[in-house]
């Protein structure tokens, strides 16, 4: 088949290939054959689409709305198709991002629907009260790594080393904080360094690595004072939401290790 001239033009490839990565997710379900031309709209996809209007728009779609969203999903899915065929979903760093994101969201789809019971809850509640307590603080030895691989290695040896400050690459954090607030350590480190220490456990060992926005961290959590901690009652939705995050995130981390343990990696020098 010879393609016109149009289509050849790399402005035209860029367009679709946006098109496809922006789109893709809200749209698809299953896998799809690219060489196939025939689009079947079902209910069942009818009814994802309608779903995706009322979360975004607060409100179900009009017959017209959803006939023109119904539209609209058949034309990224013509593009998509298209697209394959002209091989665009290779070599491209931001698909292959996309792909491996949905494959996290496959891993952990599971624990987003699923209603824990109250025992559940409360065994949760128990063993995590400083993500309820009202004014946690912190005291915490810290060393920053670029990436994740550096603070691995330096994990191996960091408890026999004569100085582990000087195991940690520079950066304008301080390598200790005394009774931080998690506010104060959010404001700091990052709020995903503040809620990772969640799953850490006081003691004078050194643990992670612990990510946060600017990089990886081992933490030697010394003390994590969580006095003020409300009655399951009154925190009830936070506990529920607290456990569907943990066990997504230990989801998504137990289903790579599986794909991971099958894989034989070399990393040449």
């Amino acid at each position: 088949m010879t393609l016109p001239n149009w289509a050849r033009e790399p402005l035209v490839h860029f367009l679709v290939a946006g098109i496809v990565i922006f789109t893709l997710l809200a749209w698809r379900g299953g896998d799809v054959d690219p060489a196939s031309r025939t689009i079947e709209v079902d209910r069942e996809q009818q009814a994802q689409i309608a779903l995706v209007f009322e979360r975004t728009m607060n409100r179900a779609p009009t017959d017209a709305e959803l006939d023109a969203q119904i539209e609209a999903y058949v034309r990224d899915e013509i593009l998509y198709r298209e697209a394959l065929r002209l091989g665009l979903d290779q070599g491209d760093a931001v698909v292959r991002r996309r792909m491996a994101q949905k494959m996290d969201i496959l891993a952990s789809s599971q624990a987003e629907t699923v209603q824990p019971s109250e025992e559940t809850l409360r065994v949760h509640y128990d063993a995590n009260p400083q993500a309820f307590a009202s004014d946690v603080r912190y005291t915490l030895d810290q060393l920053w790594f670029e990436d994740r691989k550096g603070a691995e290695r330096a994990l191996t040896y960091v408890e026999t080393a004569d100085d582990a400050f000087q195991l940690g690459q520079r950066i304008s954090l301080p390598p200790s904080v005394d009774a931080m607030t998690s506010k104060e350590l959010a404001d700091r480190f990052g709020m995903q360094f503040a809620q990772n220490l969640d799953g850490l456990e006081p003691g004078e060992n050194w643990q992670g690595p612990v990510g946060s926005g600017l990089g990886w961290h081992l933490v030697r959590l010394k003390v994590r004072d969580a006095s003020k901690v409300p009655p399951f009652e009154n925190v009830r939705s936070d506990v529920e939401d607290h456990w569907r995050t943990q066990t997504i995130a230990r989801r998504k981390e137990e289903a790579f290790q599986l794909l991971r343990d099958s894989y034989k990696v070399t990393v040449k020098k």
